[in-house]
């Protein structure tokens, strides 16, 4: 049975001083260093910690296997395709995610994408720097409201999408392997039978 508690937590990405204080508050040791292949096994064969937190890094069977202490492998985002599961299955060390912890900030990246590329927003900067102002052609943007947004699957991002959309005046169409349509109707939205349904019915596809 796994306890978390006074653990020695190896964080191999940054991490917000905020973070890292919480832990050391809750009476964790903590490593934090910046590493990865060979340097990141290298770091907790030395280390011996029984936490080992990373996002993007990748966990091999070769880190794993450098690190006998190793009780947890905690992927700082969604998703665990980065680490070696069923190396870690093997050893008996817990494997867990955040998932949605980043899903509000990726919504709001893609709607400001969105209208972005409506208002060209990145070539108007490109000419502005160079001293060119072209309002005749930056003035033409079509806009997003009454425009429909095809979705395609039903994630937590996904949602968060949906509700910003809908906000900004947005029609929805979606599918998901696993969406029904009362799972639709509870986000506003309408389900596609498929994913080239989605294409054929949207402006934007996310």
């Amino acid at each position: 049975f796994f306890r978390f508690q006074h653990m020695k937590i190896f964080i191999a990405e940054k991490m917000a001083a905020c973070g890292v204080a919480a832990l050391e508050a809750a009476g964790h040791h903590i490593i934090s260093k910046a590493v990865s292949g060979d340097t990141l096994r290298e770091a907790v064969a030395a280390e011996a910690p029984g936490v080992l937190v990373v996002r993007s890094t990748k966990v091999t069977a070769a880190i794993i296997d450098a690190c006998p202490t190793l009780e947890m492998i905690v992927r700082a985002g969604a998703g665990f395709d980065t680490i070696d599961v069923a190396k870690a299955s093997e050893k008996g060390i817990y494997v867990c995610n955040c998932p949605g912890k980043n899903a509000a900030a990726v919504a709001e990246l893609a709607m400001g994408l969105m209208l972005a590329l409506d208002r060209l927003i990145a070539d108007n900067v490109v000419d502005a720097r160079q001293g060119r102002w072209n309002k005749a052609k930056y003035s033409k943007a079509r806009g997003i409201a009454g425009k429909t947004l095809g979705i395609i699957g039903q994630g937590n991002i996904a949602k968060e999408v949906i509700a910003r959309a809908k906000g900004m005046d947005m029609k929805v169409v979606m599918w998901s392997r696993s969406l029904t349509p009362e799972g639709a109707a509870a986000l506003g939205a309408t389900p596609m039978a498929s994913v080239l349904d989605v294409c054929a019915n949207a402006d934007i596809v996310s």
